[in-house]
């Protein structure tokens, strides 16, 4: 599996419009591996699209989603329960990775993982980024920050963010002019909490249900 970042036209006015003059130019990718599938029915169609430029790395994804709420609004909370969608990227290959799990309502959960070994208290190895660092993020939710009681029906849903490379290169050190580059990446989708519980993956993973597996990462290509 491989993924190209195309190069921006422009900035992204980061509005929702996932089929609009800049986000139509960017390879949409789908998330079609679901996981406990006999936890319940509920197979959301989600979709990923990643552009860069100079200056950021843009994440925008787009949601034919059920059974959706929100209940989380602070830095750092435990989003995965809410309905969520997550890139988890590793920008160079002796380096740790970033996991962006944003809620509908764009409330974000970021760490930098070295050690994914899980312990009581995280992981073995690892640093929460700061709320100050994180809102160098440009973040925009289609959704209200707090979505409850549950959208039972049918809902279509979008987040979209900038992230400044400034804020990998806080964690990983420079890291040049990226076209031609090589990350590794997943995107995931999950409920953890909602009434139909799913969790769902653009590549696939294998063994005890644990999306903080890098060696399951596939590589994303920045061109030109």
């Amino acid at each position: 599996m491989e993924y190209l970042i195309r190069k921006a036209s422009r900035k992204p006015k980061l509005n929702g419009d996932w089929d609009g003059p800049v986000w139509s130019k960017a390879d949409a990718l789908d998330l079609t591996h679901f996981y406990r599938t006999e936890t319940s029915h509920h197979r959301p169609k989600v979709q990923a699209k990643v552009l860069y430029d100079d200056a950021n790395v843009y994440v925008s994804f787009h949601v034919k989603d059920r059974y959706v709420r929100c209940t989380r609004e602070d830095w750092n909370a435990a989003v995965c329960r809410d309905s969520c969608v997550e890139f988890f990227v590793r920008p160079k290959p002796k380096k740790g990775y970033f996991n962006f799990e944003m809620t509908c309502g764009g409330t974000l959960l970021l760490y930098y993982i070295e050690d994914e070994t899980r312990t009581p208290k995280g992981f073995k190895k690892f640093v929460e980024v700061p709320r100050e660092l994180g809102k160098t993020i440009q973040i925009y939710h289609s959704l209200p920050t707090i979505v409850y009681p549950e959208i039972k029906k049918p809902t279509k849903w979008t987040v979209e963010y900038a992230v400044p490379l400034s804020l990998f290169e806080h964690y990983v050190g420079k890291l040049g002019k990226l076209d031609g580059q090589e990350w590794r990446a997943n995107f995931y989708k999950c409920g953890d909490a909602t009434s139909h519980p799913h969790w769902a993956s653009w590549a696939p993973i294998t063994g005890p249900l644990n999306f903080h597996v890098p060696q399951f990462f596939q590589p994303i290509r920045f061109v030109g």
